[in-house]
């Protein structure tokens, strides 16, 4: 099984179980993980960037080297961004990095969103692209994060051919005819922050079980949610098998 979206270090506003390299590997260990893409939280809010990557590069390497692959996180609104990008590819040789726009301040319509997928591509990472991190409902009060408008990203992955593009924690939107036509411009979804009854097979509909794979935002979130969307799904055995581990291997081959 691969966990494709798990994140390191201290959450600023509770402390949550598994938020140190060490503890999270051996707790994904022991529910069979055999490996997980892990990002920072120090990504969100953290101006040094660089600095922030490398200490997740080496979170990563230390405890689980083999088994935690570094996503490090890339602000295109910022000065510089380029060389986190080129630092995350050429220095600590990750497979991809974590955008959060709605933590940096720009949009997907803005011209820095294209200029960082193109970045990625031309570099052959993954881009993993969270639309949320937290539930408006456990938000600190003080922490007052805009929503992200996704209507745009349609438009932006078209510009982008060959882009390797993650969705991380959908809740509601892109929906409908905008979700059909991300997933056959090639893009993944997880399965994280989805709810419903039948949410995750009403996605593997709508996108095919080919797009989807297996996120659990874990330490916000309970592994074994993630884990319980699948088995009330009703997939098959060879579905499954995709989605926590195929899906995921494949788009690395690429990376």
């Amino acid at each position: 099984m691969i966990d494709v979206n798990v994140s390191i270090g201290p959450w600023p506003f509770r402390r949550v179980p598994g938020d140190t390299a060490a503890d999270l590997v051996a707790r994904w260990k022991r529910r069979g993980v055999k490996q997980a893409w892990a990002g920072t939280f120090e990504g969100l809010f953290h101006r040094d960037l660089s600095a922030a990557n490398a200490r997740l590069a080496k979170a990563c390497e230390t405890a689980g080297a083999g088994f935690l692959l570094a996503f490090g996180s890339v602000n295109p609104a910022a000065p510089g961004w380029r060389e986190d990008l080129r630092r995350c590819h050429e220095v600590h040789r990750m497979p991809g990095i974590r955008l959060h726009p709605n933590y940096h301040g720009y949009s997907l319509a803005d011209a820095a969103f294209l200029d960082v997928l193109r970045g990625a591509q031309e570099r052959k990472l993954i881009v993993q692209l969270a639309l949320n991190v937290e539930d408006d409902r456990t938000r600190h009060p003080l922490l007052q994060v805009p929503p992200l408008d996704p209507s745009p990203l349609t438009r932006a992955v078209e510009a982008v051919p060959d882009l390797r593009l993650v969705v991380l924690n959908r809740m509601r939107a892109p929906a409908g005819d905008a979700l059909k036509a991300l997933a056959a411009s090639g893009v993944y979804f997880d399965l994280a922050m989805i709810e419903a009854v039948g949410c995750a097979g009403d996605l593997m509909a709508a996108v095919s079980p080919r797009r989807v794979l297996f996120g659990s935002h874990a330490p916000l979130q309970y592994f074994e949610a993630a884990l319980l969307k699948l088995k009330e799904s009703g997939i098959t055995g060879e579905q499954e098998a995709a989605i926590t581990s195929g899906n995921a291997q494949r788009l690395l081959k690429g990376a």
